[in-house]
């Protein structure tokens, strides 16, 4: 039996464009609650929503920003954000959601490389005042009228918007945009709507980088839509459910999984702030009476982990998803105890494909859904293959391919990369090594470039890192390789050990000895406080290979 799996077709795909969804939403549940903003005290109901957005659309027409036009979001999880995603796609535009950890070098990349019309900003959260970083890209938008700037590094922008009051120089204010669109009315916005093709592009999103310069993926209203409907179904959303959101919105897992999801099914999107703070989050959960919530396994291990947690009634949760990264067994059990979610979901996939290939059903036994990334979704196809290209037999670990609707359109600009990840077939190849059982169920074993070949033995670091996290004193465990002149890569292991426990490294590799092999025993265990992660919580393993290789003074042997 060869590892290829089809998602079932019994449920059609929603062939409309994400402001339809909207209007859907907004027709069916008029008065219930669709967003509400914690930071910002906002609560807005679907109808509410739909018309706050449909102004901001007109309101972006009104300063000139044409069907196909780009504009950027530069901020994390406001009410704002929302409004835009969904009033530039009902506008024609294109979202370019810009990563609010970005500074000033990877902002001008970004709005240089997707050719912004226009960008949304936030005005400051913590170390990031968005602002000034902006006026350094863009000086001349000092000397500017709002709508009116002529960069030299960046031709094409035009006008920046900030949230909040006192725009900066140059700059139009939020408010000032819905303002104008009440000025000139939702006609054509209306009008646009049945024009618009679910296959058109509506966002770019910049790959996070862990590994390698961003790219931007293409998705389509099509792309998106689909995938938070699909997702919403495998946690049973319905317009009783609230959905505690502290991923950030910029990517796939808070706008899809998220944001459309909600949209798709009528629940509530809960926003405990602009950036994850455990304590806001819990209380959130709480105050909120939230019954699901999303999280990458460091927001969990944050929550479970802080002083306070047995303080919140986290009683109404039952669902959720835990996804982002690799999620450790030990985790997702204490997360369906503890926190009350017998029905918490694994989800799979990753932004070049909408995101989510893999999703573990709220029916599928425990054990399933804490030892793999469940079955294949709906409308979509996946295989896993050798080197050669060839599908491999079930059990057997290659690399993981996806085709259906939820592939990219590709990389903005991009051609040459583009086809050196998605086949002429139209197979979209993820780079991730995985396995598929008989009955379907996927594994990720671990990214074909995090795979540590010792000896000429391939050692896959999730396997030890799922080991090593059965150890009471170890909150969080990474490993990976680094370069031995003898046998090309020995492993390290980074460690963070639970508050008030001690462990040293004699006693880890004890821990280890005579349960796992030999050849999986770390070489090089370094005890820290936290990992390297990108804004939404996955682990840089080429920064601590970094570190451990200018610690050590390591060299690679082709080199030595």
């Amino acid at each position: 039996m060869l590892s290829h799996v089809v998602g079932p077709t019994d449920m059609p795909l929603l062939e409309y464009a994400i402001g339809e969804a909207l209007d859907r939403a907004a027709d069916i549940w008029p008065d219930k609650t669709a967003l509400v903003d914690r930071g910002q005290n906002i609560r807005l109901t679907w109808r509410e929503l739909r018309d706050r957005t449909e102004h901001f659309a007109a309101g972006l027409n009104a300063i000139g920003l044409q069907r196909g036009d780009r504009i950027g979001i530069w901020s994390l999880n406001r009410f704002e954000w929302t409004i835009c995603q969904i009033a530039a796609a009902k506008a024609g535009l294109v979202l370019v959601t810009i990563n609010p950890a970005y500074r000033i070098a990877e902002l001008r990349f970004a709005l240089q490389d997707s050719g912004c019309a226009a960008l949304l900003i936030a005005p400051s959260f913590k170390s990031s005042d968005y602002v000034a970083m902006v006026q350094t890209v863009v000086p001349e938008m000092a000397a500017a009228t709002p709508g009116n700037i002529c960069s030299d590094d960046l031709p094409l922008l035009k006008s920046v918007i900030q949230m909040g009051e006192s725009p900066a120089a140059g700059a139009y204010a939020f408010a000032d945009i819905e303002a104008m669109g009440v000025h000139r009315g939702t006609a054509e916005i209306r009008a646009l709507g049945p024009e618009l093709d679910p296959t058109d592009a509506v966002n770019i999103q910049f790959t996070s980088g862990t590994t390698g310069a961003p790219k931007g993926v293409i998705l389509s209203h099509r792309n998106l839509l689909n995938n938070g409907y699909f997702v919403g179904r495998g946690i049973t959303l319905s317009p009783d459910d609230r959905i505690c959101i502290p991923v950030p919105l910029y990517h796939c897992f808070g706008l899809s999984m998220g944001n459309l999801a909600c949209l798709t099914h009528g629940a509530a999107m809960i926003y405990p702030g602009e950036g994850f703070d455990p304590l806001t989050t819990l209380a959130t959960i709480a105050e909120e009476k939230c019954t699901a919530l999303y999280g990458v396994p460091t927001m969990f291990i944050a929550q479970l982990d802080h002083p306070r947690f047995a303080d919140f009634d986290l009683s109404s949760l039952r669902t959720g998803i835990m996804a982002g990264s690799p999620c450790p067994i030990e985790v997702m059990r204490n997360v369906s105890s503890r926190m009350h979610m017998p029905e918490v979901t694994i989800c799979y996939g990753m932004t070049e494909t909408s995101p989510v290939s893999f999703q573990s059903w709220t029916t599928d036994p425990l054990e399933r859904r804490v030892s793999t990334v469940g079955r294949i979704h709906p409308h979509v196809e996946v295989k896993i293959v050798d080197p050669d290209g060839a599908t491999v037999p079930t059990g057997v670990a290659g690399e993981l391919c996806t085709k259906g609707y939820s592939v990219m359109m590709g990389y903005w600009g991009r051609d040459e990369q583009t086809a050196a990840v998605k086949d002429a077939d139209g197979w979209m190849h993820s780079g991730d090594l995985a396995k598929i059982d008989e009955e379907g169920f996927c594994n990720i074993v671990g990214r074909l470039k995090d795979m540590v070949i010792r000896g000429g033995e391939n050692l896959y670091p999730r396997e030890i890192e799922e080991y090593l996290h059965t150890h009471p004193a170890i909150r969080d465990v990474q490993i990976f390789g680094v370069p031995d002149t003898r046998y090309g890569e020995e492993l390290c292991a980074w460690v963070i050990v639970q508050d008030g426990a001690t462990l040293e490294e004699d006693g880890l590799r004890a821990f280890c000895t005579g349960q796992i092999a030999h050849q999986k025993i770390p070489r090089y265990v370094r005890f820290v406080d936290s990992f390297p992660l990108t804004v939404t919580g996955k682990v840089q393993k080429f920064v601590m290979r970094a570190a451990m290789e200018e610690e050590l003074s390591l060299v690679s042997p082709a080199t030595a």
